[in-house]
């Protein structure tokens, strides 16, 4: 599993790109390869956990344009290996 952590600044653009970027996300929900996603209750941010490999991770992150959308910064990518759940 790889978790991916978003900033979020205060750019229009942002804001414009996030329907489509959450359409893709539900879509890589129901292919099973996004266990969970949402922002920090402040919108300052968000976190993403995936299913998948670190060349799997590049691929969803290139195929998704709201990832270098004005206003969306990818803080960190890191492998995770939980415990429980997941």
């Amino acid at each position: 599993m790889y978790v991916l952590e978003l900033a979020f600044g205060d750019d229009e653009e942002r804001l414009a790109a996030r329907p489509a970027h959450r359409d893709r996300l539900a879509h890589l929900h129901a292919e099973g390869r996004l266990a969970l996603a949402g922002p920090w209750a402040d919108d300052s941010g968000a976190l993403l956990v995936f299913r998948t490999d670190e060349q799997g991770l590049r691929e969803i992150i290139a195929a998704d344009p709201y990832y270098t959308t004005p206003g969306v910064t990818i803080v960190s990518t890191r492998p995770w290996q939980p415990i429980f759940g997941g």
